[in-house]
């Protein structure tokens, strides 16, 4: 290969190269599997222009199928006005749309050499650094480590190339020393790359990011890792490392096919011109037509004048924004009326590295988007020194059953195979579920949160007063709670408990990085506790009565039951209110059984309770719960906007006081719009993707996945990481249960200070102005008629 050096026109190619990088969304590792919009690296195109980029590069859609519209038409779901309003035509709806197909002037290498001599030289690619990136990245799957590890991924892999004959076996006659012929630094190596395939740097920008395409999940796997240097406003080099081999391949690929026809075709894809793209403005208003008729129905049960409440209430209830919350407010509300429910990110404002009791690392229970404020450890209440030890030998011991466990599982062809394969070997494996840790096994349930100041393993944990104090007012006024509170008040994360679910961090909390929400809601209530933070409060305007105590509780999302932290601990003065509440508790969750009875495939009737305790507990169940599917708006106003309507669990509701914070200068606002309103369309975009394409921005079928690395997964034995939903997450084997709609925003306050805040945040204003969510003002009579479009608000 020619020597390369980073002159001038390579500093250039180190900016396209790492543009084609940025253009991969990060993929969060399964032990915190959060949601991820997939098309981030897209998101400073516009919408559609997105879509466009995707048809030319990937040869994929990211618009629904029209006879969705079509559809959606047909069943009168959409009007002559939704499509008049959204500028769409009926009869495209009922017009088959091309496939999309990549572009000549995109194509790889590893593209013309199959598509010219019928080989599988690109799958074959695909399992080859698939395999290698998982043994460098493995986190305690593997049996025999990587000699390498230590080594970065590029350098790593060409250490390994030199012992691996996997691809000169399969056919690649002198592929170790094309490789080894390459230089060492990646970067250089991909200029000499693309030198050898005769591709100009000016024209490789589609080339880059079409190579990652096939290996994005573990170009995502490999960005999460960076994301805190990224964040940070750094960069991070292992996707780049990534494209140095996958641009190897090529270029070894290229080199050791000499066949006439394949140069040819090859010449051929070089001299192509720049492919125009497609014009997908009529697919685009289809899109839209559904979205205005989803929010005129939407609209419509918000235009009324919101009601105001007659009395104090008796308690509160505060829940995450997840869209499952909406159904069990609105069972409690109705229950018990004299309990007033609220919305907050279900991390309630504590972003803490959590460490569990017998830990030693924690987990980091915020939203992906923040870094720890706090680092809080777990002790057992009221434990002498050797119950302590005693406890943490129970730890120790169910940890190493669950090693042994793990290992067996792991073993095995399938997560969902084998039990069969391993036939009464697997029997223990079924133990699993019993043994792994639940909230309220037993005398685990007596461990709290040490919020004392305290030196550990070189680490402050724990909080100050002062601290405790900012943060209690900071995390009221953005609940919009700094009066009326009533003598109980309930901070209820949520969770979901299910077993054999390599998904499962998927069903937890999202705003408590992928993990249940308990902790976060037992540090919140230790805080809003503490009688000088009450003292602190206080002083800053925010008085709570002295009877009122705070309750940390947990929902879990595939039962709908909410247990209660602490109950023990309650002064005697509500012990009274306290039962009255579990009983209503009780009595919601029944009701939302029912309700969630049919989508699940249960009969109402029956006893709901037993049957969705089942599905948590089947190893074979692929679908325990439906999480997050089927939303599609988000609405920051006071409860009284939204109570009493039927929602159908299609909203995250967060509850926004605008007039109250208009006092200290909007920063509620502003951290609404610039966190659980992101995270929303996050969650929101991935559910979209995983819809209208699963195979490119989904998993695939749960049924095949295997576990690799303890990170990730595979459909099947090799090929990329699987990022974004099952499909057993949006279809229920005979449908979708997802309808893939951007997501609405509707947010009760001022155009002016929306605007002022856009103004300020560069990324939410992108967001918003290309199109990759809907921002609406809802009015003081609760009519929904402006949204921002780009620059302005208009009618729509």
């Amino acid at each position: 290969m020619p020597d390369v050096s980073l002159a001038a026109p390579a500093l250039a190619l180190e900016d396209r190269a790492r543009r084609a990088c940025a253009k991969v969304a990060p993929l969060w590792p399964l032990r915190d599997f959060v949601a991820v919009n997939p098309f981030l690296g897209l998101s400073g195109q516009r919408f559609g222009d997105a879509a466009a980029t995707l048809r030319r590069v990937a040869g994929r859609d990211l618009l629904p199928p029209r006879d969705w519209t079509a559809t959606a038409i047909a069943e009168g779901r959409v009007t002559a006005a939704d499509l008049a309003a959204a500028g769409a035509e009926a009869a495209l709806a009922r017009a088959p749309r091309p496939a999309p197909q990549p572009a000549p002037a995109a194509l790889t290498v590893a593209d013309v050499l199959d598509g010219t001599l019928g080989t599988a030289w690109g799958g074959f690619m695909v399992d080859e650094i698939g395999k290698w990136v998982a043994a460098w990245a493995d986190e305690g799957q593997a049996a025999w480590p990587m000699p390498w590890k230590h080594l970065p991924l590029h350098a790593a892999w060409r250490a390994a190339l030199r012992h691996d004959r996997a691809p000169e076996v399969a056919g690649l006659r002198g592929f170790r020393a094309a490789i080894a012929d390459l230089p060492e630094d990646p970067l250089d190596s991909i200029a000499a790359c693309l030198l050898a395939i005769g591709l100009p740097q000016a024209e490789a920008d589609d080339y880059l990011h079409r190579a990652l395409l096939p290996v994005a999940g573990w170009a995502g796997l490999l960005r999460q890792r960076g994301w805190g240097r990224e964040l940070a406003g750094g960069t991070d080099d292992g996707v780049l490392h990534l494209l140095a081999i996958r641009l190897a391949w090529d270029a070894a690929l290229f080199g050791l096919h000499r066949q006439d026809g394949f140069r040819a075709a090859w010449a051929t894809r070089l001299a192509a011109p720049p492919a125009a793209s497609a014009d997908l403005s009529g697919d685009l208003a289809l899109l839209e037509a559904q979205e205005a008729a989803f929010r005129r129905h939407l609209a419509a049960k918000l235009a009324r004048p919101a009601p105001a409440r007659t009395a104090a209430p008796a308690a509160q209830a505060v829940f995450c924004i997840d869209v499952r919350s909406e159904v069990y407010r609105r069972a409690l509300e109705a229950v018990a009326p004299e309990v007033e429910t609220l919305g907050f990110a279900g991390f309630f404002g504590f972003a803490a590295d959590y460490v569990r009791f017998g830990d030693a690392v924690g987990s980091a229970q915020f939203p992906v988007l923040l870094s720890a404020g706090l680092t809080v450890r777990e002790v057992p209440a009221g434990a002498a020194p050797a119950e302590a030890e005693d406890l943490l030998a129970q730890l120790r011991l169910r940890r190493r059953l669950g090693d042994l466990l793990t290992g067996l599982r792991a073993s095995a062809v399938s997560c969902f195979a084998y039990v069969e394969t391993l036939g009464f070997a697997a029997l223990a494996g079924l133990a699993r579920g019993v043994l792994r840790r639940r909230p309220g096994d037993g005398a685990l349930a007596r461990m709290v949160p040490d919020l004392a100041p305290r030196d550990w393993q070189g680490r402050k944990t724990g909080m100050a007063t002062q601290a405790r104090v900012d943060a209690a007012e900071t995390v009221l006024r953005a609940m919009s709670l700094t009066g009326g509170f009533g003598g109980l008040v309930l901070l209820v994360g949520h969770g979901a408990e299910t077993v054999n679910n390599p998904h499962a961090a998927g069903l937890d909390c999202g705003a408590c990085g992928g993990h249940t929400g308990e902790s976060n809601a037992r540090i919140a209530a230790a805080v809003l506790n503490d009688p000088l933070v009450r003292q602190g409060l206080a002083a800053r305007g925010i008085a709570i009565p002295a009877d009122t105590w705070f309750l940390a509780a947990l929902h879990e999302t595939v039962t709908d039951a909410v247990r209660i932290f602490d109950a023990d601990r309650v002064p005697p003065s509500q012990a009274g209110a306290l039962a009255a509440l579990q009983a209503r508790l009780a009595e919601a969750s029944r009701r939302a059984r029912r309700e969630r009875a049919a989508g699940l495939g249960l009969d109402p009737g029956s006893d709901a309770e037993a049957a969705t305790r089942r599905r948590g507990a089947d190893w074979s169940e692929v679908r325990p719960e439906w999480a997050l599917a089927n939303n599609a708006a988000f609405i920051a106003a006071p409860r009284s906007r939204t109570a009493g309507v039927d929602l159908a669990g299609r909203a995250f509701l967060h509850s926004y006081d605008w007039q109250a914070d208009a006092v200290r200068g909007f920063p509620v606002l502003t951290l609404i719009m610039t966190a659980p309103m992101v995270v929303a369309n996050w969650i929101n975009l991935q559910y979209y993707g995983s819809t209208v394409d699963n195979a490119a921005w989904g998993s695939g079928n749960k049924a095949l996945h295997n576990v690799t690395g303890l990170f990730g997964v595979l459909e099947g034995q090799g090929g990329d990481l699987r990022a974004g939903l099952p499909w057993q997450s949006v279809h229920d084997g005979a449908r979708f249960v997802h309808e893939p709609l951007r997501l609405q925003v509707l947010i009760e306050a001022p155009e002016t200070e929306m605007d002022r805040i856009l103004a300020q945040h560069a990324g939410v204003r992108t967001l918003v102005e290309h199109g990759w969510l809907h921002l609406h003002a809802i009015r003081p009579d609760g009519g929904v008629a402006r949204r921002h479009g780009p620059g302005d608000w208009r009618l729509g």
